[in-house]
């Protein structure tokens, strides 16, 4: 089995700071942090002896919560994380099955829970190095072998087929055998063929009808299929995921960066929705992708969706999360005399809320952060891979030496940030150049003896500067116990062109949208013996504020201000000046058109604050240039 070009570092040993720890613990104490204690299907678990769910739900919780727990050193979530896979591990069967399920259920059990809770245990391995996960692995993967040569991979397990190449990866690193490579051969033969779909691929428009095969989610998870397997059969790890965001993002990508899916493939449109849990696992392949193949595209996308997508759809405060996001999102509310504008979701999954439209959303959004956080510092043999720029610390080794990074800074709210690593280890340290940076300077100082001492530093070594740089990684020598690099990006402000004629504008790795004030209405509520009351009920929003507007000229002024205690809120730390003039665009069951009625000024342009997008609830995002 061929090794992965970066390796992850557990959890355990990452250390978020600055926003990014606060994002964390704004998690923590919110929605992902309370489970356990107010919803049913986690609380009440046939996982942990309850009578609820027994399926997916509790493995997608964990597979957030326990790095969440490790990352902020929280012990009573590390509790708390225990008493579940304690409970997991207790209720294994003798010949290795690990689902709470009876004998004669197993034949029609759908076993995408399975991979998914053998994923969560290599989790919880890595932060912990628990003794019992080796063991329960071994007999749970050899249960999989027998029973899926019995009962072949259907429904979701079909289309799901490669997470459990997770597990396998993880087994070979530990006890290599010729077993488990028939086990991930047996697991692609069974699973969805999605290169042969893609290769004839015909879904060049919304897909009204629910599929398996055009499920967002499912195609979301599927970007990382071709790099997992590709470390057991040698293949190009990047060529299948590239091949499916060609199509996926010519007809079906949205302005954030990310493919619709409300519930399946919905097309460009600025009014139709991207699932929520289809943004966590796109995050998650980018991650596995940059870690196999080293490419640094995939940092960008992954920053993309960290920066934009996922905290859009997430109230500032981690209590409550929409099912669907729209690019062009005035109000969020269930539409009155049953309009709807998603293709095969409710009308409520635009609402903020505990559970709007399907709870797979609340259990599995949590995985996002705490996984972006474990992913921006990676290593390889050279030594310190520097994917991501969130401000963190991790400590590792290199050739049986310490070593330990520090980022410090506010990006992606600031072009700016300062890595310093340090230790005995002589190494590489590589940093991922993101494209959207036209220019990058670095300046390196070193101290050239064991005497750590920033006031005495040796401003000697780099003084670097590269222009139209279009992405890439940059390495610098660790020759010393201390490197400290200092690192500018320089953007340009760059209004794309999205179909219809209208436009979005990004600068560096965030887009920037029209804010539109809400009127909130709390909803409370029981429904199906789930109680929905604050914080945790749901939200309807409605503009309080003009959102018809249009960019009246390509003049921008990009500006910054003081940090606020929720990074993704309404007081964000940059913003963009532009001149803008209201026209008449229209709406229909409390959307915005898809494209206006008119795109002739109604009235005098005027100076208009842009926020990031991940920052504005509602917001109109997607808008053409008014006419002159």
């Amino acid at each position: 089995m061929r090794k992965a070009r970066f390796e992850f570092i557990s959890p355990a040993r990452i250390r978020p700071h600055g926003w990014l720890r606060r994002q964390l613990e704004l998690q923590a104490r919110g929605l992902s942090g309370n489970l356990h204690r107010i919803w049913p299907d986690v609380r009440d678990s046939k996982w942990i002896g309850g009578d609820k769910d027994g399926w997916e739900r509790v493995p997608y919780w964990l597979d957030g919560f326990i790095p969440l727990a490790f990352l902020l050193e929280d012990e009573e979530l590390k509790k708390t994380a225990k008493r579940y896979i304690d409970a997991i591990l207790k209720g294994q069967q003798p010949d290795g099955w690990i689902c709470p399920c009876g004998q004669k259920e197993r034949a029609s059990y759908d076993m995408w829970a399975y991979l998914l809770v053998l994923k969560v245990l290599t989790v919880w391995h890595g932060c912990t190095g628990d003794a019992r996960i080796e063991p329960a692995m071994e007999k749970a993967l050899g249960c999989l072998a027998k029973h899926i040569k019995r009962h072949p991979l259907a429904g979701w397990g079909k289309f799901r087929w490669f997470e459990g190449l997770i597990a396998v990866k993880w087994i070979m690193e530990r006890k290599p055998s010729r077993k488990w490579e028939n086990l991930a051969r047996l697991l692609k033969e069974q699973g969805h063929d999605y290169g042969a779909w893609f290769d004839s691929f015909s879904h060049t428009g919304p897909v009204p009808k629910w599929t398996f095969e055009t499920h967002v989610v499912n195609l979301a998870m599927s970007l990382k299929a071709g790099a997992l397997y590709s470390l057991f059969d040698g293949s190009d790890p990047d060529a299948a995921a590239e091949k499916a965001l060609f199509y996926l993002m010519k007809y079906h990508g949205q302005a954030p960066g990310h493919f619709s899916g409300d519930e399946c493939l919905a097309g460009t449109s600025p009014i139709h929705g991207a699932e929520l849990c289809s943004i966590a696992e796109a995050m998650y392949s980018y991650e596995v992708l940059q870690s196999v193949s080293g490419s640094s595209e995939w940092g960008d996308a992954l920053e993309r969706l960290a920066f934009n997508s996922l905290p859009a759809t997430i109230s500032a405060d981690m209590w409550t999360h929409q099912y669907d996001q729209q690019p062009n999102q005035i109000a969020c509310i269930v539409p009155e005399n049953a309009g709807n504008v998603f293709y095969t979701n409710g009308g409520e999954s635009g609402v903020f809320g505990l559970e709007p439209g399907y709870g797979c959303c609340t259990a599995n959004f949590n995985q996002a952060f705490p996984k972006y956080a474990a992913s921006c510092i990676m290593k390889d043999g050279e030594g310190l891979v520097i994917t991501g720029f969130a401000p963190s610390e991790a400590e590792t080794e290199h050739g049986g030496k310490s070593l330990a990074v520090r980022v410090y800074g506010w990006y992606p709210f600031r072009k700016q940030f300062v890595i310093v690593a340090e230790g005995d280890a002589r190494c590489k340290v590589k940093l991922r150049i993101p494209a959207w940076a036209k220019k990058v300077r670095v300046k390196g100082n070193e101290v050239l003896n064991g005497e750590v001492d920033f006031g005495d530093m040796k401003q000697n070594e780099y003084d670097l500067e590269r222009e139209n740089c279009g992405g890439g990684w940059m390495a610098f020598d660790k020759r010393s116990h201390l490197l400290k690099l200092t690192v500018d990006f320089d953007y340009e402000f760059d209004l794309r062109k999205r179909p219809e004629g209208l436009n979005a504008l990004w600068y560096g790795p965030l887009l920037y949208s029209l804010p539109v004030k809400a009127a909130k209405r709390r909803l409370e509520y029981e429904r199906g013996g789930v109680e929905r009351k604050f914080p945790y009920c749901d939200w309807e929003l409605r503009p309080a504020s003009p959102w018809n507007m249009a960019f009246a000229g390509k003049k921008f002024e990009y500006c910054e201000g003081p940090m606020d205690e929720y990074p993704f809120g309404d007081r964000p730390a940059c913003w963009i000046k532009a001149e803008m003039a209201p026209i008449d665009w229209g709406s229909k069951y409390g959307h915005a058109n898809a494209i206006p009625r008119s795109r002739k000024p109604l009235g005098e342009a005027r100076e208009t604050v842009l926020v990031p997008y991940g920052c504005a609830k509602l917001r109109m995002t997607e808008m053409p240039l008014a006419e002159k």
